[in-house]
């Protein structure tokens, strides 16, 4: 039976990780999932990841599950119906256009570019927009400052399986923060994208935790206006 210590990832006080497979086009991606303990009590999971036992007993440990959030409607929703039933006072939070394609659940609320009064004590959040079919939502964990992401940056290291090392220096994306390159030629409006950034950039994070890859412990802010050097 795992615990919360041999389970999850503590990257900072009241912050950690999990990580879950995933395959995309065949190829492993991974999937991280967030839980911040907030300073009023309580949890909340960003992204969630399938509620194994071994996750439910580890997330008991660490306090009450209060709010689970998806990055988008493409990212950390797959699993919230778990949530739901397993955390009947939890309250799910939809992202963009995420309450049309999960019709099968209620939602408590719809996630905003402006931050939550019910968590803006602990993080800081924003809207990337002008991308042709989504709009996600990121988040500034203050009390670590540490930015969490969903799907605009990817970071593939050593740490990635040898397909997926390669499949990122043929994208040139290997052991870099860098946005992938399908999400690069759909941003439709680079004014409004150009504008997200610079919402985050003013964050005074140094680490960055994105959807998919390894965690960057520092540098982070130099590295998000690096991969958005085309955008700027």
């Amino acid at each position: 039976m795992a615990t919360s210590e041999e389970l999850l990832e503590r990257l900072d006080t009241g912050l950690w990780t999990y990580r879950e497979p995933l395959r995309f086009f065949g190829v492993e991606i991974g999937r991280v999932m967030v839980v911040v303990r907030l300073s009023g009590g309580g949890l909340l999971i960003h992204s969630p990841a399938e509620l194994t036992p071994d996750l439910r007993r580890a997330l008991a440990e660490l306090g009450d599950v209060r709010f689970v959030v998806p990055a988008s409607k493409l990212h950390g929703h797959l699993y919230m119906e778990q949530y739901r039933e397993a955390y009947p006072r939890a309250e799910l939070l939809a992202a963009p256009g995420l309450d049309h394609r999960r019709t099968d659940l209620d939602f408590d609320g719809l996630l905003g570019g402006a931050p939550d009064p019910r968590w803006s004590a602990d993080l800081d959040q924003t809207a990337f927009l002008g991308h042709r079919w989504l709009s996600e939502i990121e988040f500034y964990h203050r009390p670590s400052r540490t930015l969490i992401i969903g799907d605009i940056c990817y970071h593939v290291t050593a740490e990635a399986p040898f397909a997926t090392r390669a499949v990122a220096r043929l994208a040139g994306m290997y052991d870099r923060l860098s946005v992938p390159p399908d999400f690069r030629i759909t941003v439709v409006n680079e004014a409004a994208a150009r504008q997200s950034v610079r919402r985050m950039l003013g964050w005074e994070f140094d680490r960055v935790v994105v959807g998919h890859g390894s965690v960057l412990e520092s540098g982070g802010r130099e590295a998000v206006r690096e991969a958005f050097d085309w955008l700027l």
